[in-house]
């Protein structure tokens, strides 16, 4: 009796009962806005973690949340750790990334060579004649402002055509890379608590009443981004302003091998925590735990830097051409993986780091 009492209750009391598709539906929408979310939050931390490692690589304000970091990555089915040789463009821009480039200020290639013996950082001038597809003849940091459009430029565009016209220029590929802009540097700078710089030459600030001493000295964040953007007054311009850069990356590649941040999980989060977004960076077909592997072995051994070999060309406008005596051997030794075998018989091609 009681039961079908129960029974007769519940049936009467069955229309009142609010209709439960709209309690499932805001489930499921929670649901889907929770994955979604920690997507974007394990896509945004790999492209950091790969705009951290060409920094430590490189140094210098280039490249970095990522588009392009592939799902490999975040379900663990990551290719496997590429065995040739490896070229890695980093490509520096000024100011915050929502803002207007006309220029790219540094353009870098870092060529880790098959046997990971060591780094060779090559700055390519950012005065370079170089052939832009739909854009005739021009100089190479133009490929930047061309590709990012205005006037929001899309950082991740102008790199990619960055990439194609260095490709293009020097005959290798690229195989990932990233865009640094000068706040990005300033935070990496100070989250490694300072960046060691020797410099041969006193520098004196164009921007600000700072002076850089020579010999070796540490910077912080402010007087980092205030070197990499030094050219002025300098003998030779514009490439030595991409020595210094190849200076300052060889203290940070330094500085964060001597703290083991690449080796340590508790470290590299720290670091990317501190150093935020507000980068832009390419994997290609390279996975991030490749590149984060092929960076601490390419470390053993002390890096190799060196400027392009050009020449000057005054007319029609101040620009740089191919060297036609060391150009052509310079490229074929970066495309048959002998630059180990080209700086030690151009030795005062180098640029000295210490």
């Amino acid at each position: 009796m009681i039961e079908d009492d129960l029974r007769a209750a519940f049936a009467r009391h069955e229309t009142l009962t609010p209709s439960t598709g709209p309690v499932r539906a805001a489930i499921e929408r929670t649901v889907v806005r929770r994955r979604r979310h920690r997507f974007r939050l394990r896509l945004r931390l790999g492209g950091t973690a790969l705009a951290l490692v060409v920094a430590a690589l490189v140094g210098v304000p280039a490249f970095t949340p990522d588009r392009t970091v592939t799902v490999p990555l975040l379900t663990g089915s990551a290719p496997p750790t590429p065995t040739g040789a490896l070229n890695v463009l980093l490509v520096g821009a000024d100011g915050p990334a929502d803002r207007p480039y006309r220029f790219a200020d540094s353009v870098l290639l870092v060529h880790v060579p098959a046997d990971r013996s060591r780094l060779y950082l090559v700055s390519l001038p950012r005065d370079l004649e170089v052939s832009i597809p739909g854009h005739g003849r021009d100089k190479l940091n133009a490929a930047l402002s061309f590709g990012a459009g205005q006037p929001r430029p899309d950082l991740a565009r102008g790199y990619a055509l960055t990439r194609r016209v260095v490709s293009d220029t020097i005959g290798v590929r690229i195989d990932a890379g990233a865009v640094l802009t000068y706040p990005v540097v300033r935070k990496l700078a100070d989250a490694v608590g300072g960046v060691p710089v020797c410099l041969p030459a006193e520098i004196r600030s164009a921007h600000t009443r700072r002076v850089f001493p020579a010999g070796c000295q540490q910077l912080d964040g402010a007087a980092s981004v205030d070197l990499l953007r030094q050219r002025q007054g300098m003998p030779d311009g514009s490439l030595d302003r991409d020595r210094n850069a190849q200076r300052y990356a060889a203290g940070l590649l330094r500085r964060v091998d001597e703290r083991g941040v690449l080796t340590d999980p508790v470290l590299l989060s720290k670091l990317l925590t501190q150093v935020g977004t507000g980068l832009v960076t390419e994997t290609g077909e390279t996975s991030l735990p490749a590149l984060l592997s092929v960076a601490t072995k390419g470390t053993g051994a002390a890096p190799v830097a060196m400027v392009l070999p050009v020449e000057y060309v005054e007319k029609p406008n101040y620009r740089f051409r191919l060297d036609p005596a060391l150009g052509p051997g310079f490229l074929t030794a970066l495309r048959e993986d002998r630059l180990g075998e080209w700086t030690a018989a151009h030795p005062d091609r180098v640029t000295g780091l210490g």
